[in-house]
């Protein structure tokens, strides 16, 4: 019984003290001139599943939910977040060069119909995200004519 509050005890301290680790959590500034869903004139309903969807972990316009903040839960999210930036940034779009535009939005439609994307784990604490197999259609067909004529 005595290890145990002794581990316990420590377990808290650990926990407080790894708070004290700051997370940033700054969005780097948008600009609307190579932001897709203002370069792509992108309809209300398509705009809204995206920033439902994909805009928290896939650009500059992160909403950082409350339990982003407690450590070492933050860490994990910031981790998710620079990552998928790193694979696709919808605030840097007009930024990319076509061959890197097409190559994103192939991998889109793949990890949409997949169901890969948004992860799991996120559509548990955001409803918003959890995509019906209709809106999936739906942008995947977005997606799908922007390949197909090229407009990217």
């Amino acid at each position: 019984m005595k290890t145990l509050k002794k581990i316990l005890f420590w377990s808290l301290i650990v926990f407080a003290m790894i708070q004290f680790i700051p997370t940033d959590k700054v969005n780097p500034p948008v600009d609307r001139k190579v932001n897709f869903t203002d370069v792509r004139k992108t309809p209300a309903k398509i705009q809204g599943m995206l920033k439902g969807a994909c805009y928290d972990c896939h650009s500059n316009e992160t909403v950082y939910p409350k339990y982003a903040y407690i450590a070492p839960i933050s860490w994990s999210v910031k981790s998710h977040v620079n990552e998928g930036r790193e694979h696709l940034n919808f605030s840097a779009w007009g930024t990319y060069n076509k061959d890197l535009k097409e190559s994103m939005l192939n991998k889109a439609v793949q990890t949409i119909q997949n169901k890969t994307m948004p992860m799991p784990g996120y559509i548990v604490y955001h409803k918003e995200a959890n995509l019906s197999d209709a809106e999936r259609a739906l942008l995947v067909k977005y997606f799908d004519e922007m390949l197909k004529s090229g407009s990217y």
